[in-house]
């Protein structure tokens, strides 16, 4: 019998290459012609002893997306792969593997001539095939495989290697052997071979198959596991029991005839039952933490369109399947968690359809979202159950999202910005009499006339009746009336309006995108399709009194090697807005939270503002405290035409005959608040220095008119303004912002006195 021979170039020097080429021939199956072909291939390089270098790449590490708090949200993989030291592996395992894979692991130096001749003979006379491929052979392999993988080259799986690529492979496993000691190549071997799927190394096999550690595997277990190798599919204990039975109890045979096991052992373990506890790992946004898919799919988007990790999307996603990435966030979990049932409690996914609910926090002075949060399930795929959908609704297009909803009210505040910017007081007065805009020009100091016309015929209308006529600016915001604002566009400048909500984050959701279009003076009026995100930090620039940050939801990336990436920093321009004007604006804003969105159900500072569309199919409250801002939204996300209403409808248990943002959307985000404000600072906004006081309008509220709100007959009598005209926009589209011409944008006035808004009516 041939001796266990050190060196790969005495073994050759003793078989001569080409007996050793039939061998290695014989071994694989290869025709007799192709031998003499190979030693050409092979050739005397292949006998020098200089160590081969083998290609080493990391091995493939799940990364994982985390929380603010270092807790797991979701698990990205191309290989479930946990590696473990040689101390974490129980014994039993470590046995059970050198038994039946390599039984002279501990003596030969890396290529076992006595198993190599074994096999020679054994295949030349037998039908059946035996293998000689010792565990550092296998080891290299395996390196190599997951080098190709990760460099998308030939992979040299077994069954398609070249006589050349088994040479080289023993080669290498000599190489390694005088660079590694064997229980680092066991651990290696350990930690990177396949068990089944894409389950790879012994302690992910362990939690797949039995839910515990592999430093916690008994005989039978550590057999089994051990037996696997050899065939990871075709003996997966799952869907093949009487195999892997088979083969764990050879596997016991083997420890047994080698002394790793008793015979009492041996006897107990082979009549024992295979007790499976499957505990696969998700990966995947689609099997993140439940409420959190929407934030995953927004995080993974991110890093896809980074070029920090790799220059394609596909060389990305490879890094986050592979590179053991560790991506804490900027989310909340406790908030979050508040958000997904505020949102899904008020707003049951399709209970009506296409009725949706979201929910999204920023933080002050940073932009780190905090919450990202919507009623639906997340789902991929065509033709899906209602209330089950992939869009994400706060974000824009380009992140997921569907393009956005429209604005209503909620831009109103801007509008008194920049009115204040051009030298006005909140306490000054507008001409809120003037209804009718038709051919007007609107200032516009950017566009080529420095004026934006109206071509079609306009005519502004509010929900609320006696409301044309002048009244104070604090007055029109906080009841809404569209008339003030429209007066107030007319008497600044349109490009100083969209000057300031450019400033502030605003901007069309959809595929094109881009700041808001002045060419058109609807859009006062909250015509646009914007995200709540956007909105959300749009409105955390009045609440850190100008501050504008991007929203940013990514704090830092290390990968398995403890590498770190750049990630987007906090991003804020300070003085992005007038602070003197946020001051008095908030001080309207504090009013209408507290009176009509509150009352008296919270206990700290906040303020906001409402909003609701022209068929009442998107209702919105954006409110904030001293350290976070929230977009609450709630609205048919199929589309925003009367066929998408909410009114008429039982939302949560509530009918709703009209529906407006302060009765659907304030209420949610005050719930939501009860938890989110105790939990960060709620300091008393900054007071303005100069005059604002009481906008007189608590205690008795305007009353409607039949013959300025004809379809609002049932607006409370605590009813605000309209949020918008028909002016708004005839597209239904949710997926398309504002920007037809203006001719068609105010040509739909013309129906205002019967679809015009209710919103922010109080019961």
């Amino acid at each position: 019998m041939l001796k266990s021979n050190p060196v790969l170039s005495k073994l050759l020097a003793f078989f001569g290459i080409s007996a050793l080429l039939g061998a290695l021939g014989a071994g694989m199956l290869l025709p007799a012609g192709v031998l003499a072909g190979a030693a050409a291939q092979v050739g005397t390089e292949m006998l020098d002893e200089i160590p081969a270098e083998l290609n080493e790449e990391p091995v493939s590490v799940p990364s994982k997306i985390l929380d603010q708090d270092g807790n797991e949200i979701a698990t990205f993989y191309a290989e479930d792969r946990t590696p473990v030291d040689l101390e974490d592996i129980s014994q039993h395992m470590i046995d059970a593997v050198i038994a039946i894979e390599d039984e002279r692991f501990y003596e030969h130096s890396g290529v076992d001539g006595e198993g190599l001749a074994r096999a020679m003979v054994h295949n030349l006379t037998s039908d059946t095939q035996q293998g000689a491929s010792t565990i550092t052979q296998q080891y290299v392999n395996n390196v190599l495989v997951n080098y190709q993988n990760l460099n998308g080259l030939r992979t040299t799986v077994s069954g398609s290697k070249s006589v050349p690529d088994k040479v080289r492979e023993m080669k290498l496993a000599v190489a390694i052997e005088k660079e590694m000691s064997k229980d680092e190549i066991l651990e290696g071997y350990l930690n990177i071979v396949l068990f089944t799927g894409r389950t790879y190394g012994v302690e992910s096999a362990a939690r797949l198959f039995f839910n515990k550690s592999a430093a916690d595997l008994n005989i039978p277990e550590s057999a089994l596991l051990a037996g696997l190798v050899q065939s990871p599919n075709a003996l997966n204990p799952e869907t093949n029991p009487e195999g892997a039975t088979n083969r764990r109890n050879l596997v016991l045979g083997n420890m047994h005839r080698h002394g790793f096991i008793t015979q009492e052992e041996y006897d107990e373990a082979v009549a024992s039952e295979i007790e499976l506890d499957m505990n696969p790992l998700p990966s995947g946004c689609y099997h993140a933490r439940d409420g959190f898919e929407y934030f995953c799919d927004y995080v993974q988007r991110m890093i896809l369109a980074d070029p920090a990790f790799g220059p394609d999307r596909e060389s990305r996603q490879r890094m986050l399947d592979r590179a053991g990435l560790e991506v804490t966030t900027t989310i909340d979990s406790e908030l979050q968690q508040a958000a997904v049932d505020t949102a899904r409690r008020n707003v049951p996914a399709g209970e009506n359809e296409g009725v949706g609910s979201a929910m999204v926090t920023v933080q002050q002075n940073t932009g780190n979202i905090k919450t990202m949060a919507q009623n639906t399930e997340y789902a991929v795929g065509e033709d899906l159950p209602d209330g089950q959908i992939s869009m994400n609704f706060n974000v824009d297009h380009e992140w997921g999202g569907g393009g956005g909803f429209q604005l209503g009210s909620t831009l109103k505040p801007f509008v008194f910005m920049a009115w204040m910017g051009a030298g006005n007081s909140m306490r000054d007065t507008v001409d809120a009499s003037r209804d009718n805009y038709t051919g007007a020009e609107f200032p516009a100091y950017c566009l080529d006339k420095g004026h934006a016309n109206v071509t079609g015929e306009w005519n502004v209308n509010n929900a609320i009746g006696d409301m044309k006529k002048t009244m104070r600016a604090d007055y029109g915001l906080y009841w809404s009336i569209n008339t003030a604002t429209v007066a107030a566009a007319y008497e600044t400048d349109l490009c100083a309006i969209t000057d300031i909500t450019t400033a502030a984050g605003i901007t069309g959701a959809g595929p094109d995108g881009g700041p808001l279009d002045p060419s058109h003076p609807s859009f006062t009026l909250g015509a646009y399709e914007v995200s709540p995100l956007s909105m959300a930090s749009a409105y955390s620039t009045l609440a850190s009194g100008g501050t504008y940050c991007e929203p940013r939801a990514i704090e830092s990336i290390v990968d398995a090697e403890g590498n770190e990436y750049t990630v987007p920093p906090i991003q804020c321009s300070p003085g992005a807005l007038n602070a003197d004007n946020v001051k008095e604006l908030n001080n309207t804003l504090t009013q209408l939270a507290d009176d009509r969105i509150s009352q008296g159900e919270l206990d700290f500072p906040i303020a906001g503002k409402t909003g609701t569309n022209n068929f009442e199919s998107s209702t919105w409250f954006v409110g904030y405290t001293s350290d976070l801002s929230t977009a609450s939204w709630v609205g048919n996300y199929r589309g925003v035409g009367e066929d998408y209403t909410l009114r008429n409808k039982t939302i949560g248990g509530r009918y709703f005959q009209d529906a407006w943002g302060s009765l659907i959307a304030g209420p949610m985000w005050v719930e939501y608040m009860k938890v989110a404000g105790p939990k960060y600072d709620t300091d008393p906004f900054p007071e303005f220095d100069g005059p604002t006081g009481d906008v007189s309008v608590r205690g008795t509220a305007p009353s409607p008119d039949d013959d300025d709100s004809s379809d609002n007959e049932d607006s409370s009598d605590e009813g605000d303004a309209s949020n918008e005209t028909e002016s708004s926009q005839d597209d239904e589209s949710t997926d398309t912002a504002n920007t037809e011409s203006a001719a068609d944008a105010e040509a739909g006035a013309e129906d205002a006195d019967t679809a015009d808004d209710t919103e922010d009516t109080e019961d």
